[in-house]
């Protein structure tokens, strides 16, 4: 990703992020890239009110789809009224994302089906570099987002 990709993404994700945090009276420092060698998380939310979100995923490279970046950016938001992992958490960053659905900010696509190959496939080199992590079951509870969607 080249920076000037990366700082357009960075200004969608800060412009959406802004709408999100207006609904729900959230108060941030700023939306920032996460640094390029940290490789395990997807975000980030600092008590000082500073969020940063990972661009690319950490095996292979490749840039991450909006709506991943999206879910990890609520995610984060939800942290700055709960900064913890609790049910009252959970239950907010729910909300939090029905928004940004409801907004047409978060629009996670479908999951491929088992056999069928990916949208995007990925370099040689990457393949044989990191296995393949199984995805999740398209049988999650409704209203529950799937983690693994993320790449």
């Amino acid at each position: 990703m080249d920076p000037h990709e990366a700082r357009a993404l960075m200004e969608r994700l800060n412009r959406d992020a802004a709408r999100i945090a207006v609904r729900f009276g959230l108060r941030y420092r700023a939306i920032e890239a996460e640094r390029a060698n940290v490789r395990n998380r997807y975000g980030v939310c600092y008590a000082d009110g500073r969020i940063r979100i990972r661009l690319r995923h950490a095996a292979t490279g490749r840039s991450l789809k909006y709506s991943s970046l999206v879910n990890t950016l609520c995610h984060e938001l939800a942290h700055l009224r709960h900064f913890d992992h609790g049910p009252r958490f959970k239950a907010f960053y729910l909300r939090v994302l029905d928004f940004a659905r409801a907004q047409g900010i978060y629009q996670p696509g479908p999951m491929p089906r088992v056999g069928q190959p990916e949208a995007r496939p990925e370099p040689a080199a990457a393949r044989r570099a990191a296995p393949r992590r199984p995805r999740a079951s398209a049988a999650a509870p409704a209203g529950e987002p799937r983690q693994l969607e993320l790449f």
